[in-house]
């Protein structure tokens, strides 16, 4: 071929390249644009029934509403979140594929197990819900009082056994650190959330619970059916009157068992569609529906977003790493 339609053809080459480049970056910032085009899949890593259930519910149903595209949430338990937050990351991040997040899914599983994945894999959103845990048994249980509680622990080390959300949560977690930092040694046995910790208590499968103070909880203390010994929080809850903190009980330390509830897609989702989300979760966070639906003991007076969920999920792994991995 003569050097002149060679260089012809090399240019209509290069030229057709550039074109496809162009399209390509062009196509990207489009489907940014008109976000979302399909299905939204909302994984929740708990079984259905439970406080995070509930929660992806109550604000799923409000970002279909806002984001005009059906929000279908998806129970995916086991692995101590670790089968959600797999499905996550593995999905495109192309915010079709979101997931409710804890620190114990996302920081506290991986430190624990080799789970194939780290809390900067996921792109946080912003905070759905905040809910403190409570120690409680059943009705017809021995122990009236956290103190009669903890001294059968005392008395009886490993005998006792206490339902908790998972293994790797931070309700395990902290039982972990009762029996290292104050020797108090209870048989943990993890459940997929509160409706079968729930199930295992009113069963009399477990002595006690440490479980997620939500309202599906608190109506079984209400009923009469669990008995509140302590909770979790820093200061008692206007919500359970009488009921002593942790800390009041003797374990200064053990502020760390209540859950943040998040909202995150997978890692490098465009910033254009995070801010869309992040939007979108602000405005249900002040919806009545969404605060009726999930509780308003749970739902923070200022909205929480991307950046302060972040920094839960760092300082979390801050306070634990040491502790899990030695």
């Amino acid at each position: 071929m003569p050097r002149a339609p060679r260089a012809l053809a090399a240019c209509a080459v290069l030229t057709l390249l550039a074109a496809c480049a162009d399209e390509g970056g062009g196509a990207t910032e489009e489907s940014a644009a008109d976000y979302p085009t399909e299905d939204i899949r909302l994984l929740v890593p708990y079984a259905a029934g439970g406080p995070t259930d509930l929660t992806a519910r109550a604000y799923g149903a409000s970002l279909e509403e806002q984001l005009g595209q059906p929000v279908v949430v998806e129970n995916l338990a086991g692995g101590s979140g670790a089968m959600a937050m797999q499905e996550l990351i593995g999905a495109e991040p192309d915010g079709h594929t979101l997931s409710l997040v804890t620190a114990g899914t996302l920081v506290l599983t991986p430190l624990a197990n080799e789970v194939g994945y780290t809390k900067d894999d996921v792109t946080p959103i912003g905070v759905m819900a905040e809910v403190p845990s409570v120690l409680a048994v059943g009705s017809g249980s021995p122990y009236a009082t956290a103190e009669d509680f903890f001294a059968a622990a005392e008395q009886n080390p490993g005998t006792i056994t206490v339902g908790t959300p998972g293994a790797s949560t931070p309700q395990g977690i902290e039982l972990q650190r009762l029996k290292e930092e104050y020797g108090v040694e209870v048989a943990i046995v993890p459940f997929n959330g509160n409706a079968e910790m729930t199930t295992a208590l009113l069963g009399g499968n477990v002595d006690a619970v440490l479980i997620n103070a939500s309202s599906d909880v608190t109506a079984n203390i209400d009923a009469g059916q669990f008995r509140p010994l302590a909770v979790s929080s820093e200061e008692q809850l206007p919500w359970l009157p009488g009921t002593p903190t942790l800390v009041e009980s003797g374990f200064p330390e053990l502020t760390l068992s209540g859950s943040t509830f998040g909202l995150a897609g997978p890692a490098d989702l465009p910033e254009e569609i995070v801010t869309q989300l992040e939007d979108a979760l602000r405005t249900a966070h002040d919806e009545p529906a969404v605060i009726e639906q999930v509780g308003k003991e749970y739902v923070a007076g200022e909205f929480r977003g991307a950046e302060d969920l972040r920094e839960i999920l760092d300082r979390t792994q801050e306070v634990y790493e040491p502790l899990l991995r030695g």
